[in-house]
């Protein structure tokens, strides 16, 4: 007999509470159940319920209907998805750093980062003297082509106050540029708070169908933001010889703009995850010197204080950061969760053992390229001796958008079976 939405919601919620504390019981070192599972669907859902990637921006009850379908099928722990986004938002925005599905791109493909300088070499000193000035005069106005505008505005510092202040501001709105500007975002905003409903039905989807949320809160490394949103890769590494003191500058005051931002409230199970990525701090990107003087020093006073406000830092360590994981060793017993993507696994369980929780690392080339079996025998691998003891969360490498669905139903069916912590 068919449950009722009721008894149905309150099944969910008892799926939710022990999902959450076998996550929770892994992470803080703590022997669970079993191994848990976090899989990252993402644009794979398209692939499988045989729509296009197009439909996460353009067709939202073709994206619902899809995850809808595919989470029970593949019943994971933790399930990280590619929400809701309308295109149509984005389209009038049109974002120098972005590509979709649809719009730039072919619509069965993901979307695209684009990386642009959107400060210039000769800036730090204007970021540095007045951070959220800079943010909107110049950061914003490079954003988009048709936000430009908001480079003509006066610097809040010099205008006037009451009244004069007022009417400098007024004057300046008048500016063709400036009012182009307004009225980008404001048709964004418009159009976007269209969507707040659909963006609330996806999260209730979730939540009927059991699924814990990923994280409530994101940081990133001071770093990484500069070097991806602010600066750009290229632009930065030639700062990190040529003015290395700005850039160590700029990071500190990242950090304490990030710091300032105000705690999320724990979830009713009293946490809150913090999702973030190590990226251009990876052994491919830095070496151990450059680590040490430019990335370490305020990604380690991050994570400390997200720690201390009762956060749980769950950390991407993307690339290959084999020379990184004797530096976490710093962080308190069972205090954030690391995910390992090209790191040795097995040389990082030997150094983190018994002190912090790793995660993954099922290779996206095996879940895609390999058997059914092969799968499973990587999986048995990783749970032997990564989950030796316990901390220990399986999971894909990366992106699951191009893998096998058996491959994938593989790794979350023979974890919830063979995953006994030995």
């Amino acid at each position: 007999m068919k449950m009722t939405t009721k008894a149905a919601r309150q099944a969910a919620g008892q799926q939710i509470a022990e999902k959450e504390k076998r996550i929770m019981d892994a992470i803080r070192m703590r022997i669970p159940d079993r191994v848990p599972v976090i899989c990252s669907l993402g644009y794979f859902v398209a692939k499988y319920t045989g729509i296009p990637s197009s439909a996460a921006y353009y067709d939202f009850p073709a994206w619902l209907a899809a995850y809808r379908k595919t989470i029970p099928e593949f019943p994971a722990d933790l399930v990280f998805v590619q929400g809701f986004t309308p295109g149509t938002a984005l389209e009038i925005l049109k974002p120098h750093t972005m590509r979709w599905p649809g719009f730039g791109l072919d619509k069965y493909s993901s979307h695209q980062s684009i990386e642009v300088e959107n400060m210039k070499a000769d800036e730090y000193d204007a970021f540095l003297d007045d951070p959220t000035d800079y943010k909107l005069r110049v950061n914003l106005a490079r954003a988009a082509d048709d936000l430009a505008g908001l480079a003509e505005l006066p610097r809040l510092s010099e205008v006037g106050w009451g009244a004069g202040g007022a009417q400098q501001i007024a004057v300046a709105l008048t500016s063709p540029g400036v009012a182009r500007a307004i009225s980008t975002l404001q048709k964004t905003g418009r159009e976007l708070r269209k969507y707040q409903k659909r963006q609330a039905q996806f999260a209730r989807m979730l939540l009927d169908l059991g699924v814990p949320q990923y994280t409530q809160y994101a940081a990133m490394p001071p770093y990484d933001l500069l070097s991806f949103g602010i600066r750009g890769m290229s632009g930065l590494m030639t700062d990190m010889f040529r003015q290395p003191d700005k850039v160590i500058a700029a990071c500190d005051k990242i950090l304490q703009m990030t710091l300032a931002r105000p705690a999320p409230k724990p979830n009713q199970f009293g946490n809150i995850r913090v999702f973030m990525t190590v990226t251009r701090g990876s052994d491919n990107f830095l070496s151990k010197k450059q680590f040490d003087m430019f990335y370490w020093p305020t990604f380690r006073k991050l994570v400390h204080s997200l720690i201390d406000q009762g956060m749980t830092p769950c950390i991407f360590f993307e690339g290959n950061c084999d020379s990184r994981m004797e530096y976490l060793l710093e962080f308190p017993k069972g205090s954030m969760l690391v995910h390992i993507d090209w790191t040795d696994i097995f040389r990082a369980k030997d150094i983190l053992r018994d002190h912090l929780c790793i995660q993954g690392n099922v290779p996206s080339t095996l879940l895609q390229a390999g058997t059914v079996q092969d799968v499973k025998d990587y999986c048995k691998k990783l749970i032997d001796y990564v989950g030796k003891g316990g901390g220990f969360i399986l999971s894909p490498r990366s992106s699951t958008e191009s893998v096998k669905a058996e491959n994938l139903k593989a790794m979350i069916e023979f974890t919830k079976e063979y995953g006994v912590y030995r």
